[in-house]
């Protein structure tokens, strides 16, 4: 099956329709890919990257055998259909046996580890589990901690299921029985404690057994979204939602991903791209997915030699954030063949084009971007593999994923389609849509009524499509912070610092990054007659706030904050203030001095930047400098020094002085 390589490729795809026996489960799906030859390689680990030719590995019999298995266990434990099985782990073998083992006895919960022990309690009260899957205490890991010092406020918790990393250490005996025996005093008494590998040894793994079969309409999995920090926020998909999401993806992405095929997998499986990109898609294909190091990307040595794991496994399609793509560039090849890869995918925030352009143009790899959200399961839309690839687009739409710019009123009514190349509010419908969120005042103003009278999600994101069917993001109206792929939801930061007892007006935004995307920055207004500095808030927040990367790369105390008409906080003033000295920052750091800097407010590419050079001495290290932004941008050498350029003059906020 061929790739899509235009448009007419999606409508094609469309007219023939779902397949009428496509599998009803997430664990129906991985069968049937496992089925294509159950003798080959399905799942690789390595612990280290140093250690990376080491991999442990199962074929797909035994990937099938080990999550059902699984399965088994959680039916034996209690678990129903409706039953919330968490997990709290890094990237392990055990994690996709867990999610997908959970998801054919009940509904999996994607808790990230890197949070703070009071998050993560938070989302598990929230979930409502009933089983925790977790690590061990293990000696460089503080998760058993973080998680032991919240199980106590989790009244619904019956079940703790703890993977030992001490049975992958050489020379090391298992010590079972011992560990578990140790934790007792320091568990709830109500909880019941069992080890990982013992429990599923027990279990018969030729069949799922006493556990009822997921059905296309059970809800199969939650994760966290709309920020990791804030009031929890957590979306509930069906069986039927992610079945209908890999497929997509599959024949849009064709022969690319299927047997001989190899993925490297490098996000936390925690987020979507990992679970369904890296797990759901390529299990359901009967590819080989590699597993690299508990910490994915993040792990100690893997993007210093990543080239030479993409040659000793012949990695065909990798998933980053443009964070993890700036990072490469600064990895030289060298030596290393890697020849085998086709292209890598990137999503969670925008690609720099520069950055874009200068990746393909050192590496010869094809970067595919996309677009999606976890409410849609994962995937909407991606660049086409074998067409032509817009740089700073994110492509067309999947087969199946009904995808449009409208124009609503002040109220956020529909009020019509817009044309080509009209900004409006991204809305999707589709088989993939989940069906909301755990609370049901957040589903409040979420769906949105069409002409055809049908349900569409309201993404929060603004864009527009092209006259070819390649669409574009202008903007996000929801005000997320995207910092390396993570989403930070600016109330987080504000309602800590409103705690504050000196501070009267707080507002965060995002500041432009080259590396992270984002940065976030607050802004504070005090109390008259209060005195604070920033060092003393950033003190504060480091106390109370749960997540490392919502901390505010700068705290700026105004004497006023900047109003609307109506006396609410005007944002896009404390945005355009930070994009203009990021791009000041990043022009002095390239050489580049005496820049002028002008923001321009385009209705149909949303912002871009105009800089004005007093010579055309540094045009090229200017022009480099800004290209690793992802918004657009021009450049300029004034002819005199008189010369004006037209567009909207940077905007100033009285900082206050101290």
């Amino acid at each position: 099956m061929k790739a899509v390589a235009c448009m007419d490729d999606v409508l094609a795809i469309e007219r023939r329709g779902l397949p009428v026996d496509l599998p009803t489960s997430t664990y129906e799906m991985i069968c049937r890919g496992a089925a294509i030859d159950p003798s080959a390689p399905a799942l690789s680990f390595f612990a280290t990257a140093d250690d990376y030719r080491n991999a442990e590995r199962w074929t797909y019999g035994e990937l099938v055998h080990d999550i059902t298995r699984t399965a088994n266990m959680f039916a034996r434990l209690g678990v129903q259909h409706d039953s919330v099985i968490a997990y709290v782990l890094p990237n392990l073998p055990e994690t996709h046996f867990v999610i997908w083992g959970g998801e054919a006895a009940g509904i999996v919960c994607a808790i990230n580890p890197l949070l703070e022990a009071e998050a993560i309690g938070e989302l598990l009260n929230a979930s409502g589990v009933s089983v925790l899957v977790t690590l061990a205490p293990f000696a460089g890991t503080d998760l058993w901690q973080k998680v032991q010092a919240v199980l106590h406020k989790v009244p619904s918790l019956n079940d703790l299921v703890l993977v030992n990393l001490a049975d992958r250490m050489p020379g090391e005996e298992r010590f079972a029985v011992r560990m578990l025996q140790r934790l007792r005093s320091a568990v709830p008494s109500q909880i019941r404690i069992h080890d990982f590998s013992t429990a599923i040894a027990y279990e018969p793994g030729a069949a799922l057994g006493r556990t009822r079969r997921p059905g296309i309409d059970d809800v199969s999995s939650c994760f966290c979204t709309g920020g990791t920090t804030g009031l929890p926020k957590i979306a509930m998909r069906q069986h039927g939602n992610e079945v209908a999401n890999a497929w997509n993806a599959g024949v849009f992405l064709g022969e690319s991903i299927g047997p001989g095929k190899t993925i490297f997998c490098g996000l936390p499986l925690f987020h979507v791209n990992a679970v369904m990109v890296t797990g759901l898609l390529a299990f359901s294909r009967g590819a080989h997915v590699v597993l690299g190091t508990p910490q994915g990307y993040r792990g100690e040595g893997v993007v210093k030699r990543f080239w030479e794991i993409v040659e000793h496994y012949r990695v065909n399609f990798f998933s980053g954030v443009p964070t993890l793509y700036g990072s490469l560039l600064d990895v030289p090849v060298g030596d290393c063949d890697i020849s085998s890869l086709e292209y890598g995918l990137c999503g969670a925030a925008p690609m720099p084009v520069e950055l874009l352009r200068t990746f393909q143009d050192r590496t010869g790899i094809r970067i595919l971007e996309g677009y999606g959200l976890t409410e849609g399961s994962c995937v909407s839309s991606i660049n086409p593999p074998l067409g032509e690839h817009r740089p700073g687009s994110i492509g067309f739409r999947l087969p199946g994923q009904a995808m449009k710019a409208v124009v609503v009123d002040e109220t956020g009514r529909y009020v019509r389609d817009c044309v080509v190349d009209e900004v409006g509010q991204l809305v999707i419908s589709g088989p993939n849509v989940f069906v909301g969120y755990t609370r049901p005042e957040q589903n409040s103003g979420i769906w949105m009524e069409l002409a055809d009278g049908g349900r569409w999600l309201n993404t929060g994101d603004l864009g527009r499509c092209d006259a070819d069917g390649y669409f574009w993001l202008t903007g996000r109206k929801k005000e997320l912070i995207i910092r390396g792929g993570h989403n930070i939801d600016p109330a987080a930061i504000e309602e800590t610092l409103h705690r504050h007892p000196a501070v009267q007006i707080v507002a965060a935004v995002g500041r432009p990054d080259m590396h992270a995307g984002e940065l976030p920055v607050a802004y504070v207004q005090l109390k008259p007659g209060t005195t604070a500095t920033e060092a003393e808030l950033g003190e504060f927040l480091r106390h109370e706030i749960n997540e490392r990367a919502a901390l505010p790369k700068g705290i700026r105390i105004i004497d006023a904050m900047p109003l609307t008409g109506v006396g609410k906080i005007f944002k896009p003033a404390l945005k355009r203030r930070e994009t203009v000295d990021a791009i000041r920052s990043a022009l002095v750091e390239a050489g580049v001095e005496g820049a002028t800097v002008n923001l321009n407010e385009d209705t149909s590419r949303g912002i871009s930047a105009h800089v004005e050079l007093p010579s055309t001495l540094h045009e090229g290290l200017a022009t480099s400098a800004l290209g690793r932004f992802s918004f657009a941008f021009s450049v300029s050498v004034a002819a005199s020094p008189e010369s004006n350029v037209d567009g909207a003059a940077a905007i100033e906020v009285p900082t206050r002085s101290r």
